[in-house]
């Protein structure tokens, strides 16, 4: 997995996380496909189409092989900032900051070596996102319920 991968399946499972994708949140991977040089190779809407389908079919074990995939590659401090920047721009771009976001950052801030320190150095209004939590389960909880619908990145755009 390409870092440029890795931060795009870093937003795609932080709008995912929460059992739904609203359309603020496409809307936010849209603008960020055409602006920000990140992914500029890839094909956006094919991978998450792609993922869509995978998360639709094993549901939490998608949001498991992510957390692994963090792992698998290798970053450096202002790389790993830049993941945080995108999972809390992710969490945010609906404007409805959900706890099963809040746990899910948490799971992701468990395969970074940055310290909280660098992280509140930059973003000192998130320490909600770095608190510990009393009991916290390892597993991810996911409703089987959930479904996610194909998305169509260049029909944003056009007043969608």
């Amino acid at each position: 997995m390409t870092l440029a991968e890795l931060y795009l399946k870093t937003i795609f499972s932080c709008i995912a996380c929460d059992g739904e994708i609203a359309p603020e949140e496409i809307q936010m991977v849209r603008d960020m496909s055409q602006v920000e040089n990140l992914f500029w190779s890839l094909d956006v809407e094919k991978i998450i189409n792609g993922w869509i389908a995978d998360i639709n079919e094993i549901g939490a074990a998608f949001l498991q092989r992510f957390l692994k995939e963090i792992d698998s590659v290798t970053m450096s401090d202002d790389e790993q900032l830049t993941l945080v920047s995108l999972a809390f721009k992710a969490i945010e771009a609906d404007n409805v900051i959900e706890y099963a976001e809040i746990k899910f950052f948490k799971k992701i801030r468990k395969h970074l070596s940055i310290s909280d320190e660098q992280i509140l150095a930059v973003y000192p209004d998130k320490q909600i996102f770095l608190l510990q939590d009393f009991n916290e389960p390892e597993d991810l909880t996911w409703d089987t319920n959930t479904h996610f619908d194909l998305i169509n990145i260049e029909a944003l755009g056009q007043g969608n």
